[in-house]
């Protein structure tokens, strides 16, 4: 059964909760916990999960569903948007033709007599790089004996000569050498071009009925929105694109010149097709789903359930809001025609409300820099809304007498030190020790008593090179193949209290040695690093009621004095 009825006394939200930014209400969380009782309790594999409060006929329940298509959805979860899983189904028969490609370029790439041409090949041009070398040697050899000659006593006209056709022979022999093996490595060159050309070509269809099927499988889903209005995949990104990239008005102008068909194609041309996996989470199920069948969506909620995947941070058991590169464009317009809570909040920071300028201390001022200690909740820099920022604030305080140039950042969740140039060539100086890692930070946070479970020694150095998420902006993730290095020294500091209600956490000394994009919040949160997200992590771990992280430490030398600057600020 989809529907699954539930009893709760709880009033229903006035509007459809945000996906992208919310707290899970009463209703999500009793959802949730009924569902976690039929899931695995040591699950091998971790899965996204998500669940859909509907209301229908005046009954009040919710639907299920879980992120990723398999053979099997079950009876208690929604079915998927669209199934391309059927054996003789048309995705799976191209799908196998693709197949087919890997395993005849594989064949080839390890056939005996591929390999025995690209060893022939290295043979004849290790061969000809020793004889030519060696000749070279006879010939200098030669020169370096008619020269020594020259010096000692006088020369004949015939042993001149002598010499000379002697120069011109090894010269010639040299020559002849270069250009034997130069046939012949031609020659074995052209026997293995031939296997690599067909390679290519096989690679070249492959991508072609690769692209071709994927545009197909796109096609195939059509997405309902609360209006009742039908939309499929490459239509629901392409007009995003259109409506949000920065290359906007050229996609506008491909539409209406040129057919759907022909927009669709210049869309795959401009990287605007779907992602690998687009419609496949569990949010668009449940709402296409619900839509379907005249349920109407009350709120929703997402959890993760089993261990953490090797590149994400996903914490048994914690809520988690819709990811942006995939399910941003689908439901926007699946939610067209619902009222939905916050639909422009940021999810990216703790904090929505915004900071006074009152709010930014200075601590050092003069007239190259400022030292300010920035509250958590406000921006470093301007965002995509009006909301203050460090440097819109410092810009007006000091109009008319300098500029501001941000010289490092934190993020809007972070309180803590920050250093602002106010000339270029300060920040350009400030900016070198930066970058050349002679600045002094130290950043102190709060983690779950869970952390003292670990036995993880007193200090330690963590490594994990870090990159963007593409289908899931800003997050970062550990990408041990094409990251960048980040390098972060710890020292656990011992237990503290914090918030209103004076509960108990460990305070941890962090030392960032890089300074990479949310480093120090997925070196605590991944597994391979100290494995517990910092308190009020709201992208790595759980919400709470601010992040938990400040830039206590701050030291660097003054562009201009040369004094050596240290600020200390307690968190």
């Amino acid at each position: 059964m989809k529907f699954h009825p539930i009893q709760s006394k709880q009033a229903l939200p006035a509007r459809f909760n945000n996906p992208f930014d919310y707290e899970p209400d009463a209703l999500c969380r009793a959802a949730v916990k009924q569902l976690q009782t039929n899931l695995p309790i040591e699950p091998t594999e971790g899965k996204m999960y998500g669940v859909l409060i509907v209301e229908r006929n005046g009954e009040i329940g919710y639907l299920q569903a879980y992120s990723g298509q398999i053979d099997d959805e079950g009876e208690d979860f929604v079915p998927a948007v669209f199934d391309y899983l059927q054996p003789d189904g048309y995705f799976k028969i191209h799908e196998a033709e693709i197949s087919q490609f890997n395993q005849q370029i594989a064949q080839l790439k390890a056939s005996t007599a591929y390999r025995q041409a690209k060893e022939n090949l290295k043979t004849i041009q290790q061969k000809a790089e020793k004889a030519i070398e060696e000749a070279r040697k006879v010939m200098q050899g030669a020169k370096f004996l008619r020269d020594k000659r020259r010096k000692e006593a006088f020369i004949s006209e015939a042993e001149r000569n002598e010499m000379t056709r002697q120069s011109q022979f090894l010269k010639a022999e040299l020559h002849r050498k270069k250009q034997t093996y130069a046939e012949q490595i031609t020659a074995a060159q052209t026997i293995v071009n031939a296997y690599q050309e067909q390679i290519t070509a096989w690679k070249r269809e492959r991508k072609m009925k690769s692209d071709r099927l994927q545009r197909w499988l796109f096609s195939q889903f059509s997405l309902l929105n609360a209006r009742g209005e039908h939309k499929n995949l490459l239509d629901i990104f392409r007009d995003y694109y259109l409506k949000n990239s920065p290359a906007r008005t050229k996609a506008a102008h491909i539409t209406s010149a040129n057919t759907a068909e022909r927009a669709a194609k210049e869309c795959l041309a401009a990287s605007l097709l779907p992602p690998s996996g687009a419609g496949e989470c569990c949010e668009p199920k449940l709402l296409q789903y619900a839509f379907l069948h005249g349920f109407k969506p009350i709120s929703m909620a997402m959890f993760w359930w089993g261990p953490s995947p090797k590149t994400e941070i996903r914490q048994h058991g914690n809520y988690y809001p819709a990811c942006n590169g995939k399910c941003k464009p689908i439901l926007e317009w699946m939610l067209e025609g619902i009222d939905v809570d916050n639909k422009d909040c940021d999810r990216t920071n703790n904090e929505t409300e915004t900071m006074p300028s009152e709010g930014l201390q200075t601590l050092y001022e003069d007239d190259y820099l400022a030292v300010i200690a920035k509250p958590s909740g406000l921006l470093s820099v301007p965002g995509k809304s009006c909301q203050p920022s460090v440097y819109s604030i410092l810009k007006e305080r000091w109009k008319g007498k300098s500029d501001a140039f941000m010289v490092h950042r934190l993020d809007m969740a972070t309180s803590g030190l920050l250093v602002v140039a106010r000339t270029s060539e300060v920040h350009k100086a400030l900016q070198a020790q930066f970058i050349g890692r002679i600045v002094k930070k130290k950043y102190v946070a709060l983690l779950p008593l869970s952390i003292l479970d670990k036995q993880l020694p007193a200090e330690g150095r963590i490594e994990l090179p870090l990159s963007p998420d593409p289908d899931d902006r800003p997050r970062q993730r550990v990408d041990r193949t094409n990251g960048k290095p980040a390098i972060t020294e710890y020292r656990i500091i011992g237990k503290t209290t914090y918030g209103k209600e004076a509960l108990e956490a460990v305070k941890i000394g962090l030392y960032p040695l890089t300074g990479r994009t949310h480093q120090l919040r997925i070196h605590c949160a991944h597994p391979d690093g100290l494995g517990t997200p910092i308190i009020g992590d709201n992208l790595y771990g759980q919400r709470a009621e601010r992040l938990w992280l400040h830039a206590t430490h701050l030291e660097f030398t003054h562009p201009i004095t040369q004094e050596q600057m240290s600020f200390d600020l307690p968190l």
